[in-house]
Order: C-alpha cells, then sequence, then structure tokens
C-alpha cells in the first residue's frame, strides 16, 4: 500500500463572547489518499463476523507523555478523569482504555509545538524519543500548544493505516486545555475521544461535503461542512436528515457531543483488527 499522508486540516478556532470554542482539529487526508485507504482496506480488513451477539472485551495500553516547559504543572490530576472520559465514551466498543504509564519531559520546544503537516522535526524528534509499546498501545503527547502557520489546533492524530510504514510516528498530540477543566472549550476531554477515533479509521462527519463520499459508515448523515458550537435543527445537506452534531467526531463543542454510531464502533472494531493487531 503506498504511502498515505497525514496533512493538518485547517480549521478556525472561533471565539464569541462567553461561549465556548469550536474543536479545532489537526486530522486530515486528502481524496486522493483516502480512496487509496479505502480500496485496500476493503479487500484486506478482518472479518469479525458482525452478526455475534457479542463483542469480545480488549484491553488496550495508554501511554501519556507530559510535556512541561518547567516543572509543576498540574496536568496530572486531569489524566484519571480523561480515562473515565474514554472509558464512557468508548463503552459499546468493547474496548477498555488502561492508563499504563505516565512519563514527564521538560522541553521547552516541544511544549510549544510547531506542526507542520503534521511531520515537523519537532514533534517527530518527540515521538521517535518517547513513544512506547506496539501498534495497539495508544501514545497520547500532552503539550502546551500546537501551531500550523497561524492555526491553533487543539490536537491531531495519525490513521491507523499509517503505522507499518512509520511506526515512530504513531499517536495523539493534544494539548494540556484539551484535557478535561482545561480552558480551551471548556473541555470535557473530548478532543481525546475525537482523536481516537482517527486513531482507530474513522474520519470526520463532514467528509466529503454533501455529494462526497463521506465518513466511509452507512447511517451518518452527510454535513456540508464542520459545526463549531451547537446548534439545534441544522441540516446543511438537504435531504439526509439532521446533521450529526452531537456525534463525537464532528467539529462541536465538548458538551454537544455524546456519541459514536454503531456503524462507526463497527468500523472502529475492524480497522484496529486490521491495522493494529486487536482480536474483539
Amino acid at each position: 500500500m503506498k504511502l498515505l499522508t497525514i496533512f493538518l486540516y485547517t480549521a478556525i478556532v472561533l471565539a464569541v463572547s462567553s461561549k465556548t470554542t469550536g474543536l479545532s482539529c489537526g486530522t486530515f487526508i486528502n481524496e486522493e489518499d483516502k480512496a487509496a485507504a479505502e480500496a485496500w482496506f476493503k479487500v484486506n480488513k478482518v472479518d469479525l463476523n458482525s452478526t455475534s451477539a457479542a463483542y469480545t472485551p480488549a484491553s488496550l495500553n495508554v501511554y501519556f507523555h507530559v510535556i512541561e516547559a518547567q516543572s509543576g504543572g498540574n496536568v496530572d490530576s486531569k489524566i484519571p478523569q480523561q480515562m473515565q472520559v474514554m472509558n464512557t465514551a468508548f463503552a459499546n466498543s468493547s474496548v477498555q482504555w488502561l492508563l499504563t504509564g505516565t512519563t514527564h519531559i521538560i522541553n521547552s520546544n516541544w511544549y510549544n509545538l510547531l506542526s507542520t503537516m503534521g511531520t515537523h522535526w519537532q514533534q517527530s524528534q518527540m515521538k521517535a524519543s518517547l513513544r512506547q509499546g506496539g501498534a495497539a498501545d495508544l501514545n497520547v503527547y500532552v503539550v502546551g500548544s500546537i501551531t500550523s502557520g497561524t492555526t491553533s489546533l487543539l490536537g491531531y492524530s495519525t490513521y491507523p493505516w499509517n503505522y507499518s510504514l512509520n511506526p515512530r510516528n504513531d499517536g495523539i498530540v493534544i494539548t494540556a486545555d484539551a484535557l478535561p477543566g482545561g480552558f480551551i472549550s471548556n473541555s470535557l476531554g473530548m478532543t481525546l475521544v475525537h482523536e481516537t477515533g482517527h486513531w482507530g479509521g474513522l474520519y470526520h462527519t463532514f467528509e466529503g461535503g454533501c455529494d462526497g463520499p463521506g465518513d466511509e459508515v452507512l447511517g451518518t448523515p452527510a454535513e456540508a461542512r464542520e459545526t463549531f458550537g451547537c446548534p439545534t435543527n441544522q441540516d446543511t445537506c438537504s435531504g439526509d436528515g439532521p446533521d450529526p452534531i452531537h456525534n463525537f467526531m464532528d467539529s462541536t463543542d465538548d458538551i454537544c457531543k455524546n456519541n459514536f454510531t454503531p456503524g462507526q464502533i463497527e468500523r472502529f472494531r475492524v480497522e484496529i483488527a486490521t491495522y493494529r493487531g486487536v482480536a474483539l
């Protein structure tokens, strides 16, 4: 399979008086690479026998790497809360996330992370130095800020099919303020849930707009563009049902998000079985 390049998605963080701000996700794949990934996946995906009455549980390790500009941060107290959010969000997937290790590193360059197309030398150096485990182990890098050009990001992730080509690059980068109780978006910890969806092969709900192939999951209503805030009765693609603004893979405020669809959960399970060797 050809190398699929992860691009940073340019999303604007909208600040509206006292309202919350929109999730700014840096995970993006162009349509050519997406089509290649999907073509390979359809031919080679693992058959999990979707008619099975129950899923087989799997426990996946999570390694947090906390990057600080100086010692004395308060990130550690938020990590157990973040793990609870993760396990609640993925409760229907039969995946249990286990906090396996937390490392602390003082590095001002990594703390204020510059990430161009997801491959800037700072993030490459950081991941090469810190990553632990194999394909099924989730590595989360918590930094102070992420900027791509003039755009501020809350986080970004690799996709599972990239692992075999660059194992050291695998993982998720988020800002400390995206953890529960963070200052960005009055965070409830949904940034990591969203990026973990990408880590497990899920796309944005607004992928391709009204006329594109969408998120490759049946049952997800088409959405013309990403949504910020938490609007009511929004339907940007006529005839396909209301926009999935409460879905974890949209860009709405944390308080607005509350679900993965059954189809997304099934795709997540098949993706991590195919690319990460997780038997469910």
